[in-house]
């Protein structure tokens, strides 16, 4: 699978990821490909890679007025989460039939971090900690135990088969 991980901060977000895609054999692809620029939006995708490469390059996020961005969570639930599922579903998406055969999404929007899971529930951490993939729960430990960025990446390396450097970052401000 993957990892991927994102940390809100005061002033903004990062988001990491490997570069390990396992599928019917191991790829090794430098610039990830698990996170994408999409407008005002990054969006860092795991699991099934089809709903993945949808959300990244065919979809079109819906653009925050100025007015969304005093509530951005309810642009998130109210705009941002059918405009996905709409076009997930035009674009040939059916969710999968085992669970594991899921996907989540991280999406960072004026600097601060949703997490989307495919039922589309909108998901928050207060702890500021996020990740999707099979080396996340390794990840998100090292994270929580003290660990910077660049440390649970590694722990995630060296723990998950599904997981291999070289790792790719992506900033975003408030």
């Amino acid at each position: 699978m993957t990892t991927i991980l994102a940390i809100q901060q005061s002033d903004g977000c990062i988001l990491a990821a490997d570069s390990q895609i396992t599928y019917s054999r191991i790829y090794i692809q430098e610039d990830s490909g698990k996170i994408t620029n999409r407008g005002e939006y990054i969006v860092a995708a795991a699991g099934d890679v089809s709903a993945g490469d949808i959300a990244q390059h065919i979809w079109q996020p819906p653009k925050a007025s100025v007015n969304d961005k005093k509530d951005l969570r309810h642009f998130v639930i109210t705009k941002v989460i059918p405009s996905l599922r709409d076009c997930l579903l035009t674009n040939g998406y059916r969710k999968a039939e085992k669970e594991d055969d899921g996907w989540s999404i991280i999406i960072a929007l004026c600097g601060t971090l949703y997490e989307i899971a495919d039922d589309y529930s909108v998901l928050t951490d207060s702890s500021g900690y996020y990740g999707i993939g099979s080396g996340s729960p390794y990840a998100l430990g090292a994270l929580h135990n003290g660990a910077s960025l660049d440390q649970a990446l590694v722990i995630a390396d060296t723990l998950d088969p599904s997981t291999s450097a070289p790792f790719v970052y992506f900033k975003q401000s408030k």
